[in-house]
């Protein structure tokens, strides 16, 4: 087992034009080398470039915010995974819950596009979480192993993915960007699952995959989210659009 930084990563979603967004990459490259953790930005692809530039040779990682299945063709609209490795991104983000729910994407196109940021050699985030009906009606842990099945790709012998090429992000869907956080014991039960379901099939290997908390973690609940057990970083909204609140989400992680 390597042990791993935590991942402190900030998606920018639908925000920014390209001064504000070369402003507050460099306000964050400016304080990286403070941060106990590792750092990642994944502004909208019209600004992977621009935040690329302004990040090189930084510790700061750039990526995107989601990608298509295919290498290129008809699809307008749309970026390849290659695309946004070009761009000079080294992560996605792929099957958020805005997409998720707000597009209808599926657990199988989640796991085709994180095959396909594979091949392109991006580290794919891959996200799950349960919807506030599902959690209520106490469906939240089979939702998660259902995702999960669904959205990795596999091989002869369970799940294909590693800690080099995967990092898994829970968000619980009725969390983001409302200001409601689940409890200490409810995060770490997900969190828990999570991790025993990718043992089950990876075994020991399984301690490498990053698995991220998404739902509005902001500086003045991170450092009690980040202590919890298999909580291995933030998946962070709003709070990212602020230099100062995400370099403070990143002070919260313990070195």
């Amino acid at each position: 087992m390597t042990v791993q930084k935590k991942l402190i990563a900030g998606n920018w979603k639908m925000n920014m034009l390209h001064m504000d967004a070369a402003a507050l990459a460099r306000e964050v490259v400016a304080g990286a080398d403070k941060a106990p953790c590792d750092l990642l930005l994944c502004p909208p692809s019209t600004l992977i470039s621009w935040v690329a530039e302004t990040a090189s040779g930084s510790v700061v990682a750039v990526g995107g915010q989601d990608c298509h299945e295919a290498d290129s063709g008809a699809y307008t609209g749309d970026v390849s995974a290659t695309m946004v490795r070009d761009a000079g991104a080294s992560h996605v983000i792929l099957g958020h819950s805005e997409r998720r729910h707000g597009l209808g994407e599926t657990d199988e196109r989640v796991r085709a596009k994180t095959e396909a940021a594979h091949g392109a050699g991006l580290v794919a985030i891959v996200c799950i979480g349960e919807t506030e009906e599902q959690r209520d009606a106490g469906e939240t842990l089979n939702v998660l192993s259902s995702q999960l099945d669904g959205s990795l790709p596999t091989g002869d012998n369970g799940f294909a993915v590693n800690g080099k090429d995967t990092v898994i992000a829970y968000e619980p869907v009725w969390a983001i960007g409302t200001g409601r956080t689940p409890t200490v014991d409810e995060v770490q039960a997900a969190h828990g699952h999570i991790r025993a379901h990718l043992t089950a099939s990876l075994g020991e290997q399984a301690e490498d995959i990053r698995i991220l908390y998404g739902g509005s973690m902001k500086p003045e609940n991170a450092a009690d989210l980040l202590a919890i057990e298999n909580v291995d970083g933030g998946l962070i909204g709003g709070a990212s659009l602020s230099a100062d609140s995400f370099l403070a989400i990143a002070d919260a992680a313990p070195a």
